[in-house]
């Protein structure tokens, strides 16, 4: 099932997750359901918060559905390594048709829990590093926009309310 992507300034965004402690149907249908969305909204990760749940659980998929064995589900992910730098273009699900350049790390090493609660370690780099660190912002309360500089962000936010006055927001 298709979920509703909640958009900034949606105060569910900036609530950081509250920690996932029951694996069960309820849990699995809520992953699958996020996977649906991504793909719906085209793409690679999104996060509990994003769909209006504040919970710790984000999807990932690069292959944006096509490979089945790039899913990635994190429950409770934390980051617990990271080196590297990355200015790269991110964009987000919550904030459609905002695209702007933030610093990330190249590489991070995610600790996380699987559908089962098993917990596993993984490494992510450039693309992937992003997603990893993207989505575990989403989890922490918050948004891509406050990696920007103060300008550019100032910029968006800008932008934001101009389209929430025309009404296309």
């Amino acid at each position: 099932m298709i979920l509703k992507i909640v958009k900034y300034p949606d105060p569910v965004l900036s609530k950081p997750g509250e920690p996932i402690t029951e694996f069960n149907a309820e849990l699995r249908k809520l992953a699958a359901d996020m996977f649906e969305t991504m793909y719906a909204g085209q793409g690679a990760g999104l996060a509990a918060q994003q769909v209006g749940i504040a919970k710790r659980l984000a999807v990932i998929d690069l292959s944006s559905g096509k490979d089945p064995a790039q899913k990635l589900v994190l429950v409770n992910p934390e980051i617990i390594s990271h080196e590297g730098r990355l200015y790269e273009t991110e964009g987000c699900l919550s904030f459609p048709d905002i695209m702007e350049k933030v610093v990330r790390s190249a590489k991070v090493r995610v600790r996380a829990q699987d559908l089962d609660g098993k917990w596993f370690e993984m490494d992510g780099e450039e693309l992937l590093s992003r997603c990893f660190q993207h989505e575990i912002d989403h989890l922490d309360g918050m948004l891509f926009i406050f990696r920007m500089s103060a300008l550019k962000r100032d910029l968006v936010l800008r932008k934001i309310r101009k389209m929430q006055r025309e009404g296309t927001w």
